[in-house]
């Protein structure tokens, strides 16, 4: 009976992390010391440059995530400004280590590809962007109409699909790129744009008259946004899913980028303490410095500052957080323990 009793209870201890050596990846990016980051060629409030030439948007704040967490400084990231037709070849490939590009989850994508999805940061649904003076008000009267959309998207196969169920006829006007599906819509080429709606969002926010167009309150599909690495290399795999989900749970316990440093010196919770390295091995056990997720967290703030500085109240988009709230505020954003 005492040997099964110490039989338990070594399988219910924690299991003490031994510090890892850097994988294959880990040393590439330390080596040349940036982070090689898949974008887009511009998107509004997910990865575009501003005025001065400086890449802004969610998925960018990420890639400066990860590389605060590698390298120490949120700085170091060389941009690859990748299309839907070579952003998976360009990661698959050794072009970039990771690609942050409002890239959906798909089964096909994750087994087929040489790719595996982390962890899902954006909840999201395809919708349309129509002109006010069209006078549609629902996708019901898209019977018809040429729909403008970008080609090597899961767009195509859901305009296809939602379709086929409702009997709707369109004319696909396709793209190779997001900024020539946009202003094809623009000047008249097609009757509308589809798109996920925080994309159709954000583009009818940058547009110089945003009230003459609408967004359709119809979504019709699921749009699950994770950021992608290469197959092969469990570590760098760990790395970028839990900088993810360290963000998310930065908000849950209210560090903030302004407050990380105090948060760190004075709080009591052993939650805060391990996210912020004060306790526990969890850098060295991934390869890193104990700061990794605070340097993270430091350089970007946590998800809710992400999402209000890109697209929330305080941005040009003003989208709800809707799906994208954290979980004990009605959403479906969480983290798994970081212990």
């Amino acid at each position: 009976m005492l040997r099964c009793l110490l039989g338990l209870l070594l399988l219910a201890a924690p299991a003490f992390a031994q510090p890892a050596s850097p994988g294959a990846t880990l040393a590439a990016v330390r080596a040349r010391g940036t982070l090689n980051c898949g974008i887009s060629t511009g998107d509004p409030a997910w990865s575009q440059p501003d005025s001065r030439g400086v890449w802004q948007g969610v998925d960018a704040d990420i890639c400066r995530a990860v590389a605060a967490a590698v390298l120490g400084n949120g700085s170091r990231v060389a941009w690859a400004h990748l299309t839907g037709q070579n952003r998976f070849p360009a990661l698959s490939g050794g072009q970039v280590e990771m690609l942050a590009r409002t890239t959906t989850w798909t089964f096909l994508r994750d087994s087929m590809l040489g790719i595996n999805f982390t962890a899902p940061y954006f909840f999201d649904g395809q919708g349309f962007l129509v002109k006010v003076s069209s006078g549609v008000e629902h996708a019901a009267q898209l019977e018809g109409a040429s729909v403008c959309f970008v080609s090597a998207s899961t767009h195509e196969l859901n305009l296809q699909d939602w379709a086929r169920s409702t009997g709707i006829r369109f004319q696909p006007v396709i793209f190779a790129d997001k900024d020539e599906a946009r202003r094809a819509y623009e000047s008249g080429r097609c009757d509308a744009y589809t798109a996920d709606a925080s994309q159709i969002a954000a583009v009818r926010a940058a547009f110089p008259n945003p009230a003459e167009h609408r967004l359709l309150p119809e979504l019709i599909s699921k749009e699950p946004y994770a950021i992608s690495v290469r197959q092969g290399d469990d570590q760098w795999f760990d790395i970028v899913r839990f900088v993810v989900f360290a963000l998310i749970e930065a908000e849950e316990l209210g560090i903030t980028q302004a407050n990380a440093d105090r948060m760190l010196a004075e709080s009591p919770s052993p939650a805060v303490q391990r996210l912020l390295g004060k306790s526990g091995d969890l850098g060295p056990s991934v390869g890193l410095e104990r700061a990794w997720l605070l340097n993270a967290i430091k350089a970007v703030g946590n998800y809710g500052e992400i999402y209000e500085r890109h697209l929330g109240e305080g941005s040009q988009v003003r989208l709800p957080r809707g799906y994208n709230r954290l979980w004990n505020r009605g959403g479906l954003l969480w983290s798994p323990p970081i212990r």
